[in-house]
């Protein structure tokens, strides 16, 4: 009797957990579904602010006669600037010449990802964004901070930014934290990847693992069946029991998704000497410079206060405005989301 009330308290938990998480699912994706406003871009001036907060700290530095001469002086030099680049865009727009028609501007995006790189749909909204103004001389700075996740994600958000590339525009990366795996198959798109002193760079490598709870269904006299067509349609499963075979073929696809790892990081950085460094291994950032995974060290602050200096800085975001319970929907379906990855999806797609 003992054994049937512990199978029986068993099954009650597995069911209750099934049926919650089901439930969250399902309650949390229709809410999250119901978006009844499209998304919009956010274009913030960051010269404009950089302006700001100096004039903000010199008012306490400097006397008041001599900030109001320096304002006269830049304000005349503003002006005569303004005038002459008035005189350039009439005769730019006479001979239709649109391309210098304004001054290059430097636009900055963030990526911080998530495991599966949901935040790849506001990038390519991002990139869309820029690609239909740019001009000559336009750069991009992305700001990246991730440890990677699921290929086809991160693939995606790098085939993104390799837009950016192929229409011309100069891409750099800067790491300030982490951009380890996925996150470099990110940043070896860039022109330059500038990273802080103790960011984590690195990690080229793939990474798999679920759990298998076929000896505890067996200890309690569970069975679990599973039926597929096509011997590979599933190898590795977290209730039945693995064989060689099954093993051999997950461990085959693991070392391809390694081999296209390499082969898109020998195309972005052909110098890289991928035998010592795609190993899986992560670096600090000074060592990611010596061996040649970074160009520069440094952070975002740095290169977006000295272009401030010389031309506009326009941040641009995509964001789509939820109601309280589109949030409240949203966190849940994302905990649940991550929870399912975790333990489902790693079993099954490949990390990087």
């Amino acid at each position: 009797m003992d054994f049937l009330f512990d199978y029986g308290l068993f099954l009650a938990k597995i069911a209750t957990v099934v049926i919650a998480i089901a439930s969250i699912l399902i309650i949390a994706k229709g809410l999250k579904g119901h978006h009844s406003a499209k998304g919009e871009l956010e274009v913030t001036d960051l010269s404009e602010q950089y302006k700001n907060t100096v004039h903000q700290l010199e008012s306490h530095l400097f006397d008041k006669p001599l900030l109001k001469a320096r304002d006269k002086a830049d304000k005349k030099a503003e002006k005569e600037k303004h005038k002459l680049r008035q005189n350039e865009v009439k005769k730019a727009a006479k001979e239709g010449d649109l391309s210098h028609s304004r001054d290059p501007r430097l636009f900055v995006l963030d990526f911080h990802g998530s495991l599966d790189a949901r935040e790849v749909n506001s990038l390519r909204e991002e990139v869309t964004a820029i690609l239909a103004v740019a001009m000559e001389g336009d750069e991009v700075l992305l700001r990246l901070e991730t440890g990677g996740g699921m290929v086809h994600g991160y693939g995606l958000a790098s085939s993104q930014l390799d837009r950016l590339k192929t229409a011309g525009v100069s891409l750099t990366i800067s790491v300030d934290k982490v951009a380890a795996s996925g996150g470099y198959m990110m940043a070896c798109v860039a022109d330059k990847i500038i990273s802080a002193p103790f960011a984590v760079v690195g990690s080229i490598g793939v990474i798999a693992q679920l759990p298998n709870f076929n000896k505890l269904l067996k200890k309690n006299d569970i069975e679990f069946e599973q039926i597929t067509a096509g011997e590979f349609k599933r190898t590795l499963t977290m209730f039945g029991e693995n064989s060689d075979k099954a093993r051999e073929k997950f461990q085959t696809e693991i070392e391809e998704t390694h081999g296209l790892f390499k082969d898109f990081i020998a195309v972005h950085r052909p110098d890289l000497d991928l035998e010592k460094v795609a190993t899986g291994e992560h670096w600090f950032g000074k060592q990611a410079l010596d061996l040649g995974l970074v160009d520069e060290i440094g952070t975002s602050d740095d290169f977006i206060t000295q272009a401030c200096k010389d031309r506009d800085v326009l941040q641009v975001r995509y964001v789509q405005r939820k109601k309280l319970a589109e949030k409240l929907a949203g966190a849940t379906g994302d905990a649940a989301d991550n929870l399912l990855l975790k333990w489902i999806s790693r079993g099954q797609r490949p990390i990087v």
